[in-house]
């Protein structure tokens, strides 16, 4: 016993006789398969404030003193608890990244931030044991986490004392699980134009394999240097690690966060009240004035379908992926922000600056992991079972596009990069915003037309909202008055904070903040979404199953004729499903009833009105949002096709001038030449035509 250990000793058995005895128990008893007893910092502040000092200045010799006492407390049953750990939870000695300096060396910190990298779990040697092969002999050499260290002495045999050769015997020696982590600061406190700062984490034995990239944790832990290796000799410089002792969670998974008893009466409460649906839709952004339609909607995604697994060995996903598209400056991106907010493991990512890897996944060099390749997730895998927000998509590159085709669908993202090949999950719900191409959207032309978006990912939306900028003075008068209020009420809250001597009351203060207060508390609507994504599993009634299919045999009826367009299709009446359990969901109801299926129609009918019509007829259409070309548009694509033939027999090489195309299309059939023009297009990117030169096409056989 080191004489630290000594010094401490009774003192800290006494500490967790006094405090931690039952929890004592409850580990001899788990023991190997549990191996860490968690230590709150403020009870060892409570019973010693030297000793809670003394842990915060020399961690290194107080952790192993009180891993030592712990080994040594007297047990009812006899158990040994060799490899048990001491993890010291809630430091207050919290540092951000940027800020860590020398004199924080070998002193008990607690980071917080986001995980970015995780190698996978290897053993790491404790205790090398070599074998002299001349005698046989072992000798056993501890190793430290940086260097491996042999028998510079020779064997410890005396008889042999000879300076080799030796082998290592893995049966002797001692291993531990470890694990390297990088943690980042996380990217909402970072100050503007700052790069996140990261740190290199050690994490051994229990503490491997808990985290993954995309989680947000504290690590509380002791602060290492490591020098520098140069080709020709040592630096003077030195990297900072973090040894680990203990990880706390921040984001959690639906099915993780925590939810007291008080917690589930009041969400018991909520759900029995009429209203809310209403008081949802009240707590998704409220300093945004309006959307009550598409706020709604954003509750189901929240909420979510039910996942089904089938006897085939299919899964059927149940998050619903919604997009918005609209002018400029309408509150897309605060609506996405806010989302991501509320969900308890929510990722937001721009387009703009996104790529495929960004987004999905990629293989990157591992300067943690000697040089290997290994896979980092990107958005979408980090948002896996939580929501991931993505502004700007139609900014983003072709193939970064066609790279969430399958992570939308099957929900997996399939990775054969630098020798990987593999599957990581990403179900999670996807909303996206996007603007039209010309800066406004024109409701007289269709939605693939207007937005850089291939149609098949587009057909993959659940729900896609188009909001308008549409002037109207009664409803410009509110927005207004809205937006003016929620300045005012910020205005007063930031003199009061900053001001000294400010002569405006909290009162009066929150009292002008009710406006754009949420009805639901966000940590409530966080636990209250939590708590139904993981007790309810609503099963439709035979009404609101008849109501569905009778909508979706109805309204494709009216696609019976030869020349009528399909005006939805079975993605559209899976989508339905998804949001009729959503609806159940909101009232923590174990049954889809009539009234869920009511609502999501009207959901999803307000959306198919403004993307879902073709623009010439004014009928639905499914094949705008599936192949981007409606059933008129292909009619009339046909007599082009034919008028182009014509027109070439009449020409050597069977070029066709655009001219007379354009002057023939219009007069024997009435198509003008925009719309000619852009046919013609359409026509080239399906690889149907060709142009030789600027004034000739030709059809291609």
């Amino acid at each position: 016993m080191t004489e630290t250990e000594s010094k401490w000793d009774e003192k800290l058995k006494r500490f967790f006789k006094d405090y931690y005895w039952n929890e004592i128990l409850q580990l001899a008893n788990e023991y190997p398969d549990q191996r860490s007893l968690d230590v709150d910092f403020t009870d060892i502040e409570k019973f010693d404030r030297e000793l809670s000092k003394e842990f915060l200045e020399h961690p290194g010799e107080l952790i192993s003193a009180a891993e030592a006492a712990l080994k040594e407390i007297d047990l009812p049953v006899e158990k040994s608890m060799d490899q048990a750990h001491v993890r010291v939870m809630k430091i207050p000695n919290r540092v951000p990244i940027r800020e860590l300096r020398s004199k924080h060396l070998s002193r008990f910190v607690a980071i917080e931030g986001m995980i970015r990298k995780a190698t996978e779990v290897r053993p790491r040697i404790t205790k090398a044991a070599f074998q002299c092969l001349r005698c046989e002999h072992l000798t056993i050499v501890e190793q430290n986490s940086f260097k491996f260290e042999e028998p510079f002495a020779g064997c410890e045999n005396e008889t042999c004392g000879k300076k080799g050769p030796f082998k290592i015997s893995i049966e002797d020696s001692t291993f531990i699980d470890a694990q390297k982590l990088q943690i980042q600061e996380s990217p909402e406190n970072l100050k503007g134009g700052s790069q996140p700062q990261s740190l290199e984490v050690d994490a051994e034995d229990d503490l491997t394999g808990n985290v993954t990239p995309g989680d947000r944790v504290i690590i509380n832990g002791v602060l290492k240097s490591r020098q520098r290796a140069l080709k020709d000799g040592k630096s003077t410089f030195y990297d900072l690690v973090l040894e680990a002792n203990s990880i706390e969670r921040l984001d959690k998974d639906y099915d993780e966060l925590e939810i007291t008893a008080e917690d589930e009466e009041q969400i018991l409460e909520l759900s029995r009240d009429p209203a809310i649906y209403e008081k949802i839709i009240g707590s998704i952004a409220p300093s945004i004035y309006g959307y009550e339609d598409i706020k709604e909607a954003l509750a189901l995604q929240l909420f979510s379908g039910v996942v089904k697994s089938l006897p085939d060995g299919s899964r059927t996903r149940g998050d619903i992926h919604i997009m918005l598209v609209g002018d400029p400056g309408i509150a897309k991106s605060q609506l996405l922000r806010y989302v991501v907010k509320l969900s308890p493991r929510g990722v937001f990512a721009s387009g703009r600056s996104a790529s495929a890897s960004g987004l999905t996944a990629a293989a990157v060099k591992d300067d943690m992991n000697d040089g290997r390749w290994t896979i980092e997730g990107g958005a979408l895998v980090m948002a896996d079972m939580g929501v991931a927000a993505v502004d700007e998509m139609d900014k983003m590159r072709t193939e970064d596009k066609s790279a969430l085709h399958e992570a939308m669908e099957q929900q997996t993202i399939s990775i054969a990069k630098a020798g990987i090949i593999a599957t990581l999950k990403s179900r999670c719900a996807l909303l996206g915003a996007a603007n039209p191409k010309y800066g406004r959207f024109d409701r007289y032309e269709g939605l693939a037309d207007q937005i850089n978006m291939p149609p098949a990912l587009l057909s993959r939306f659940d729900l896609i909202f188009v909001l308008l900028d549409t002037p109207n003075q009664s409803l410009d008068s509110r927005i207004a008055n809205h937006i003016l209020q929620s300045h005012y009420a910020g205005e007063l809250s930031e003199q009061r904070q900053k001001l000294p001597g400010s002569t405006i009351t909290e009162d009066f203060v929150d009292a002008e903040l009710e406006i754009i207060q949420p009805v639901i508390e966000a940590e409530i609507m966080r636990k209250y979404v939590a708590y139904s994504r993981k007790n309810v599993y609503p099963v439709m009634e035979e009404d609101a199953r008849r109501y569905l299919i009778n909508f979706y045999t109805d309204i494709r009826k009216s696609g019976e004729g030869k020349n009528t367009p399909v005006p939805v299709t079975a993605r559209q009446l899976e989508a339905l499903v998804r949001l009729s359990e959503a609806s159940a969901r909101v009232r923590l109801s174990n049954i889809v009833t009539l009234g869920d299926a009511k609502r999501t129609i009207r959901i999803t009918m307000n959306c198919l009105k403004n993307v879902g019509v073709d623009p010439e007829t004014g009928a639905l259409d499914a094949d705008i949002l599936a192949s981007g070309t409606s059933m008129s548009q292909r009619n009339k694509i046909k007599l082009l096709k034919d008028i182009i033939k014509k027109v070439s027999e009449r020409h050597p090489g069977a070029k066709a001038p655009l001219e007379e195309v354009y002057a023939e299309a219009e007069k024997e059939h009435g198509i003008d030449r925009g719309h000619a023009e852009e046919y013609i297009k359409k026509m080239k990117q399906r690889g149907d035509i060709l142009s030789p030169d600027q004034t000739h096409i030709r059809l291609i056989n």
